[in-house]
């Protein structure tokens, strides 16, 4: 079957909604005091979008979803979906939470066609139920029962389930977060190329970077309460707009220290670096892994090469992380391929490492 036609008998339009979230502030009632959760929100998304937004646990951003979905109301602001007003729960949109929720006396066809029977048009609609199933590869099962399939055959269920009513606006709250990290692997990549077919938008929550990295087509980067950046993936990897977000989107060294003059780093353990950017002052000087070379002999051509002892070696498969001791104040991390024949350095062997000084970015205390 084509995969257009699959898409527009679940989606047709194929059209997402536009959501627009003003000033909103929310807070939870814990025995009679206020507990503050969000904080002054503002995010516009586009139709058709998909957006992840990416916190540490407790940030609120599962929160946000709620208030979107309608299942809350927020204690200030306004939340809209195209031009209206969200009050409460739409059909408009669907959330798909961690936990499938599949009922065991179900069989997969009748779990997906919960939602139509619910609204009484299934007799008409049952090529919608066909549709859903073979939109996410599991017609061959669609006479199974809950306890006959894997993890992520279930999560796929509560996808059908949830596409079958042909929503606007897809909400996603860690949906793959109790998969093992190989299946996980695999349905971000097949989600992803379900959103593009349906076309509609999805929200999609999630602490793993890496998650929100390979499917969204931006991320909101939140902590505390509040966004502290919404970009691309490539904004937030190469520009992060402080450390937080460098420390949480991708991953980073950061060398504690203070900006001694324009162009001049010096950490707390006593080395003087060439970095560009930053007012003098208490300072953060942060370092992609990947950014950073290394070899037995000095290397020349680079703004800072520094001695330095490995400390530990991490085989990660494909990569290679070496931890390198620069002074007893300062260590960095540097990433690797794992190439045959390629420099290996072993723990307690001394090391080159080096970098252009526009590889590190300074953030100011």
């Amino acid at each position: 079957m084509v995969a257009q036609a699959v898409a527009e008998a679940i989606a047709e339009p194929a059209a997402g909604a536009a959501l627009d979230v003003e000033h909103v502030s929310h807070a939870f009632d814990i025995d009679g005091a206020a507990l503050p959760v969000l904080e002054d929100i503002n995010l516009i998304i586009e139709p058709g979008e998909f957006v992840a937004l990416l916190g540490p646990s407790g940030c609120g951003k599962s929160t946000l979803l709620r208030l979107v979905a309608g299942l809350e109301k927020p204690g200030s602001g306004t939340l809209r979906e195209d031009d209206n007003r969200i009050r409460g729960p739409h059909p408009s949109r669907v959330v798909v939470f961690q936990d499938p929720t599949l009922f065991p006396w179900r069989s997969v066809w009748d779990n997906v066609a919960l939602g139509l029977e619910a609204q009484g048009i299934l007799k008409s609609q049952r090529q919608r139920v066909d549709a859903a199933l073979d939109l996410v590869g599991l017609t061959a099962f669609r006479n199974a029962y809950p306890h006959q399939l894997s993890g992520g055959m279930a999560q796929r269920v509560a996808l059908a389930r949830a596409l079958v009513l042909k929503p606007a606006v897809l909400l996603l709250d860690e949906p793959l977060g109790a998969l093992d990290a190989k299946l996980r692997k695999q349905l971000q990549i097949e989600l992803k190329a379900l959103q593009q077919q349906v076309g509609i938008t999805f929200i999609y929550v999630t602490h793993d970077q890496e998650e929100a990295l390979t499917m969204a087509d931006r991320l909101v980067v939140m902590n505390e309460g509040s966004v502290r950046q919404v970009g691309s993936q490539r904004d937030l990897y190469e520009r992060p707009a402080d450390r937080f977000v460098a420390g949480f989107v991708g991953r980073s060294t950061f060398l504690d220290g203070s900006v001694e003059a324009p162009g001049r780093f010096r950490t707390d353990g006593g080395l003087m670096l060439v970095c560009a950017g930053g007012q003098p002052g208490r300072a953060a000087l942060s370092l992609r892994p990947e950014r950073v070379e290394i070899a037995a002999n000095r290397q020349a051509g680079l703004d800072n090469s520094l001695c330095g002892t490995v400390e530990f070696v991490s085989y990660l498969g494909a990569l290679i992380d070496i931890h390198v001791r620069l002074s007893p104040n300062d260590r960095l991390v540097v990433q690797i391929a794992n190439r045959e024949g390629g420099f290996a350095p072993e723990v307690g062997q001394p090391v080159h490492v080096g970098w252009p000084a526009s590889a590190g970015l300074v953030f100011n205390e």
